[in-house]
């Protein structure tokens, strides 16, 4: 194990095209163990594993790594590097990473087939094997089910050097994580605990801070209001001082006005508002030094109507060959348009390649289908954006508060030349949102949003008045959301045949 740990100085990093740094003095330091890095999409929480293991190098600052570092991104799309070579290996490294993360030797043969589960799994099977002194994950469960998770723990529990962890996954970061740095642009805070425990100290301390702002700020109006008052009583007396407008033969008001002047009397309002005016002048500054974070509006009304027809779409019975001697059979599809429907399931049973059965069966017209598929590659992401910018302004602004209220800040992403999955999520959402769709189809809609967004999404998602297919392994968000359940099992005890079953949410 590192003895030292991985250093931040001062690092500044920015993307071609952003305005703004997204990295900004960042001064930290990583200890052996595993450390979380939480905030929220687009905070640059992937930038900063990335600099960490030498795929970015910051713009200004210097970033210190004991030994060899490496990154395991968000994106399964490719083939690992060395997975041919961990799947034919027999050391005793190999052998251990394999079991505990179920690879399977034929995987290396059938990648195109694998689930995005476990595509995921051996990404981070072949950085253990090669056995890093510094190892930064992105966002390791997306798409495990809840065996692949403790399998993944288990495993990431058994590495020994620095670990860096972005995570939505609130029980993987509680349990694996010394500690947490949390990223709030352009603000870092590194924290001993685990997310848990941080983010409550972070937010009773944030409440309290918006408490002591309240106050002063209450403080402030009060003697405001106070100086309006004794500011007209200081004019009333000037008035009354004052000899302009006497008869020039009115000596016993001239003489009533020099005795005023020479007791004084008449100048205790005006005293009394310069005081009040020190008083404020210190009340002000003492509010303008309690900084508290701007608090953005959240949740969204998820535009939407339900269809007038009988049925969204029917699939018949029949079986998917899902490669590798793999199957799925299933019965009979209906969804009608007030169905709310959860397809669940272990990893490699099929799931996502039904619902392109799905979507691709499909007779609604385009703009009444929301579909947010599992992955979106670099290409479709590049794609999508670049439709966003080119939208008139009353859509592109309507979409960009969509985005706001998902907790992503929308010129970041509009400046962004490889915005974060989260964020392409939140986007792709909000582009199809606004033509009211009749059915949204969402393939694991968790997947790589932080803690809020998630929230923020089951409120959305809750008020929609059309049909709803999600796919996904977060039982909480599909119980609350829908009321019907396809979840595929194995069949008859063998591991390539699976079927699915219509049951109910007990």
């Amino acid at each position: 194990m590192p003895k030292g740990g991985a250093d931040f100085q001062s690092v500044f990093f920015t993307y071609q095209g952003m305005s703004a740094p997204l990295i900004e003095a960042l001064t930290c330091h990583f200890p052996p163990g595993w450390t979380g890095i939480v905030g929220a999409n687009g905070a640059g929480k992937s930038t900063i594993l990335k600099l960490a293991a030498g795929l970015l190098e910051p713009d200004a600052g210097e970033v210190r790594v004991p030994g060899f570092a490496v990154y395991c991104d968000q994106r399964t799309d490719e083939v690992p590097a060395l997975f041919e070579d961990l799947a034919r290996a027999d050391d005793q490294d190999a052998v251990l990473v394999k079991a505990d993360l179920g690879i399977a030797p034929d995987w290396v043969d059938r990648w195109k087939t694998l689930s995005h589960g476990e595509r995921k799994r051996a990404q981070v099977g072949v950085l253990l094997w090669r056995r890093p002194d510094v190892l930064a994950v992105d966002e390791p469960t997306n798409h495990l089910d809840t065996e692949a998770r403790g399998l993944l723990a288990k495993a990431l529990r058994r590495f020994r050097g620095i670990g860096l962890l972005v995570s939505h996954d609130r029980e993987l970061l509680d349990t694996l994580c010394g500690h947490t740095l949390l990223v709030d642009p352009p603000e870092t805070d590194m924290r001993r605990g685990g997310y848990t425990k941080t983010h409550g100290e972070k937010e009773r301390e944030e409440k309290s801070l918006r408490r002591k702002h309240e106050l002063a700020k209450a403080e402030r109006k009060k003697i405001e209001r106070e100086a309006s008052k004794r500011r007209e009583a200081a004019s009333s007396a000037d008035v009354r001082r004052s000899k302009r407008g006497l008869a020039p033969g009115d000596h016993d008001a001239r003489e009533k006005i020099d005795r005023a002047r020479v007791t004084g009397k008449d100048a205790v309002a005006g005293k009394l508002l310069r005081q009040l005016q020190g008083r404020l002048r210190h009340t002000r500054q003492k509010e303008e030094r309690i900084q508290t974070k701007k608090i953005y509006e959240k949740g969204i009304w998820l535009q939407g109507e339900r269809s007038k027809r009988d049925v969204l779409f029917y699939i018949p019975e029949g079986t998917i060959d899902l490669g590798g001697r793999r199957t799925l059979r299933h019965p009979e599809l209906v969804m009608r348009p007030d169905h709310r429907i959860a397809l669940t399931g272990p990893n490699g049973a099929g799931k996502s390649t039904l619902v392109r059965k799905i979507v691709e069966s499909l007779d609604l017209p385009g703009e009444r289908l929301t579909y947010v598929p599992q992955e979106i590659d670099l290409v479709s992401s590049a794609r999508i954006l670049d439709r966003a910018r080119s939208l008139p302004h009353d859509k592109l602004g309507f979409m960009m508060t969509v985005v706001s209220r998902l907790g992503s800040r929308p010129h970041r992403l509009l400046e962004s030349v490889e915005p974060s999955p989260g964020e392409m999520r939140k986007l792709l959402l909000a582009m199809g949102v606004a033509d009211e769709p009749h059915l949204i189809i969402m393939d694991e809609p968790t997947n790589h949003m932080d803690l809020p967004s998630i929230q923020c999404l089951e409120d959305a998602l809750d008020d929609c008045p059309c049909g709803l297919l999600l796919v996904s392994h977060d039982m909480h968000f599909l119980q609350r959301l829908t009321r019907r359940r396809w979840h595929a099992v194995r069949s008859g005890g063998s591991a390539d045949a699976f079927e699915l079953r219509e049951l109910r949410w007990d």
